[in-house]
């Protein structure tokens, strides 16, 4: 069975799930031949959309699996040996307008109609996406996103005099602003990793940040910012799943996020969670890590029994079995 892999192209504002994708795919049996398939062009405008869409047809396997955000490249792919991955649901909250129902029409109404199945990486985005499209709640199968094996424990003793706090993208809803500032009076170098907007540097000037920044990393050098970060912190306002909660947890690390949506569901007890609307309870959940060592230290061993539900070889054997339907149609 020939299973091809479309990708987006890789930018400089998302990371994680082309690395997650790739633990899978050497998870998979002998008898599935695994072909990865990346678009050409990153997406953005007509014309390069449409070019992914015509090369994406020439690229089938016999059985397709569109692994998120480019849900167009369903459109003329074969309907009934595609399955469709859906990463989150953020259009309903940070667009408006006609950029809104254009974005609901092409990615997720005409995309559904397109697919023969649709999974998604939590069961928050599943409740999320049945919101936005009209479809058979039974089409939808949630598969978690597993960790990748090139996150593993790294030992590190742990700075509470100046810890180096990282934080993994820097799109709106990473809520860097009010990270910014709940570190206030908080000794720590800030270590950001993804492109910054004008806006978040002069905030980080505004405060007297002290920070670093790297963007377009690869995945050897994202897990080389865990290994020399003391804490992760990920108070997002939205996340279809949450990547760096496992990739913390699989490394040893303490990390605050956020206690809605997916983040709770991801997290279970490895994690402190908190409000993140409410700069005073990232400041408190902050201090509490840093201050308290041994509440410290349960996060760090509840985040190794956590990474136990993401490995690669079970969310390969969910994958395995919806390929199989497919194929056998």
């Amino acid at each position: 069975m020939k299973v091809t892999f479309f990708h987006r192209k890789p930018n400089s504002i998302n990371y994680s799930v082309e690395g997650t994708f790739q633990a899978i795919r050497s998870a998979m049996p002998t008898e599935v031949e695994c072909v990865v398939a990346t678009s050409k062009f990153q997406s953005m405008g007509l014309f390069r959309r449409v070019y992914n869409i015509f090369e994406a047809a020439f690229r089938q396997g016999e059985v397709n699996h569109i692994t998120g955000d480019v849900h167009f490249l369903s459109y003329l792919l074969k309907r009934d040996k595609t399955l469709l991955t859906v990463l989150d649901c953020i259009f309903m909250y940070n667009t408006t307008g006609i950029k809104r129902y254009l974005l609901r029409l092409f990615w997720y109404v005409i995309a559904e109609k397109r697919v023969a199945l649709i999974s998604v990486i939590s069961q928050s985005t599943k409740e999320e996406l049945l919101k936005c499209i009209k479809c058979d709640p039974n089409k939808i199968r949630v598969v978690p996103v597993c960790i990748s094996p090139a996150f593993a424990p790294f030992k590190k003793k742990f700075d509470a005099a100046k810890p180096n706090i990282l934080l993994i993208g820097t799109s709106e809803n990473k809520n860097l602003f009010r990270l910014i500032e709940a570190l206030q009076d908080i000794p720590c170098k800030l270590e950001i990793v993804g492109k910054l907007s004008q806006e978040q540097a002069e905030a980080l000037a505004r405060f007297n940040m002290d920070f670093s920044n790297s963007f377009n990393l690869s995945e050897v050098e994202i897990v080389a910012k865990y290994h020399l970060c003391d804490l992760v912190a990920f108070v997002s306002t939205y996340e279809g799943f949450g990547m760096p909660i496992l990739e913390a947890n699989a490394v040893g690390r303490p990390i605050i996020t956020s206690d809605i949506l997916s983040m709770p569901e991801v997290a279970g007890d490895a994690a402190c969670l908190v409000d993140p609307y409410s700069i005073p309870q990232i400041r408190v959940g902050i201090r509490r890590i840093i201050n308290d060592d041994k509440y410290r230290e349960i996060l760090i061993t509840n985040g190794f029994k956590n990474i136990a539900r993401f490995d690669a070889n079970e969310i390969a054997r969910q994958y395995l079995d919806i390929y199989k339907d497919l194929y056998k149609g």
